[in-house]
């Protein structure tokens, strides 16, 4: 981690209830006071199901610390939507990426290895590699 910098980590669902949930798992688990910055993007802004770009741009902003920013989606047009975001380049911060990982696995991993300190690729592979957890 340059400069004492966090990695920020968003998590996008259709559900604000449930990127809100995902996002207390993931910061409880990483030990509660970590100093990971993890925002919740979830639903849309009148408070239904979907989602929003207004939401993730103003999540990703504000978990920017300078490090980049892993984005973390549960369903396909939560990852259309990031996606357009990206490609439009500006609505997003510098060194933003989409991270191909599981959700809830996935956001978990993602805020334990960025409380330690590492890179945005790190903490992508560290998500990502919840992909290969067996529960049986």
């Amino acid at each position: 981690m340059s400069d004492d910098k966090p990695v920020g980590i968003v998590l996008v669902s259709h559900s604000a209830q449930v990127a809100d949930s995902v996002a207390e798992l993931a910061k409880g688990l990483a030990g509660g006071g970590t100093s990971v910055p993890v925002a919740a993007a979830g639903g849309t802004e009148g408070g239904g199901l979907g989602t929003s770009s207004e939401l993730i741009a103003a999540a990703a902003a504000a978990v920017d610390r300078g490090a980049g920013v892993a984005v973390l989606t549960d369903l396909g047009s939560a990852v259309l939507t990031v996606k357009a975001l990206l490609a439009e380049g500006d609505e997003l911060p510098d060194n933003t990426h989409l991270v191909d990982a599981p959700f809830v696995e996935g956001a978990v991993a993602a805020v334990v290895t960025a409380s330690t300190g590492a890179d945005l690729a790190t903490v992508e592979a560290a998500a990502a590699e919840a992909y290969t957890y067996r529960k049986v």
